[in-house]
């Protein structure tokens, strides 16, 4: 069975084609992301702007078009932080429905935890065996902890901050001031004081732009390298020493570095901020890094249901 899933992100939006076998497992055709910025304004208007809508538009026509020619059954397109924000979202999925033909379905923040968790634990799965895991996903809009036990998952947080909200907010100037870095530090502690130490025995894994392109630049590639992302550890001090090189460039000096992409530049600086703090809150000195995530789950989901139904049927 031939699926494509899209993940409809705040900032980023990242599409999965893969076969899965009848028994689950999955072979990855094409593994794409592209920075949309989605939710550029999003926070201050509650509007996605119609340049933002076409341009967006665009690259899911394109996505479109490379699922076409790889035969999927069935594109599975999910919207997140941004579309549940802005109050034209249902514009966007009219106009995606219309002009690209497939639906957009926008989860709520337990549905795309449990997703993203399934996705991200999905590499790590060993048969037999307790395994515990929590799944970090520091997105544009929001900040997502969830916790469980294998594929289960027994409890989550949502942090009301992300690293596109948190720059449009507070870190507007490159670099920012050091009254700016103070502000953002208050705001991101607000949001984690309800967080607790990690429980023992459990695996951290952190998906999404922020941790991928760490990954990459503690591993100084020049090209991405998913095979060599996928399962590298971060240590708190490596991510600190990134961040104290970060802190003082401008967004134009920290696109020379190869690892990071346009459209990443200007939100690294306040992710990698999150990603300290919550690390700091969990009393976690290091967190594994995941180039899956959210597709990954909403895949699994719909090959769940189609197997199902051929079963049924």
């Amino acid at each position: 069975m031939r699926l494509t899933a899209i993940d409809i992100g705040t900032n980023t939006i990242l599409m999965l084609i893969a076969d899965f076998s009848p028994d689950g497992r999955v072979a990855v055709l094409r593994d794409e992301h592209v920075i949309a910025r989605l939710g550029k304004g999003v926070d201050e208007n509650r509007a996605i702007t119609p340049e933002t809508i076409e341009r967006t538009l665009g690259f899911l026509s394109s996505y479109r078009e490379l699922s076409d020619q790889l035969h999927a059954e069935k594109i599975v397109a999910c919207g997140t932080s941004a579309l549940r924000d802005a109050k034209n979202g249902r514009e966007f999925i009219r106009s995606v429905e219309e002009r690209l033909g497939f639906e957009v379905t926008v989860l709520n923040g337990d549905e795309e935890a449990e997703l993203t968790y399934l996705g991200a634990v999905s590499e790590f799965l060993r048969p037999g065996g307790h395994q515990y895991f929590g799944v970090l996903d520091i997105g544009g809009g929001s900040t997502e902890l969830v916790f469980g036990a294998g594929k289960a998952v027994e409890r989550k947080q949502s942090l009301d901050v992300g690293s596109v909200r948190l720059t449009e907010r507070i870190l507007k100037t490159s670099p920012p001031s050091s009254l700016a870095m103070n502000q953002a530090l208050t705001e991101i502690r607000d949001q984690v004081a309800s967080l607790s130490s990690l429980p023992s025995h459990t695996r951290l894994i952190g998906v999404a732009g922020t941790l991928t392109t760490l990954a990459a630049m503690d591993l100084q590639l020049s090209d991405y390298d998913s095979t060599r992302v996928s399962g590298h550890e971060l240590t708190v001090a490596a991510i600190q020493e990134i961040f104290n090189h970060l802190r003082i460039r401008s967004v134009e000096e920290i696109l020379g570095y190869p690892q990071v992409l346009p459209g990443r530049a200007d939100v690294l600086l306040a992710g990698i901020l999150i990603l300290l703090e919550v690390l700091k809150r969990l009393n976690a000195d290091r967190i594994t890094v995941s180039d899956r995530g959210l597709r990954y789950g909403i895949a699994m989901r719909e090959f769940g249901r189609m197997s199902g139904q051929a079963s049924a049927g």
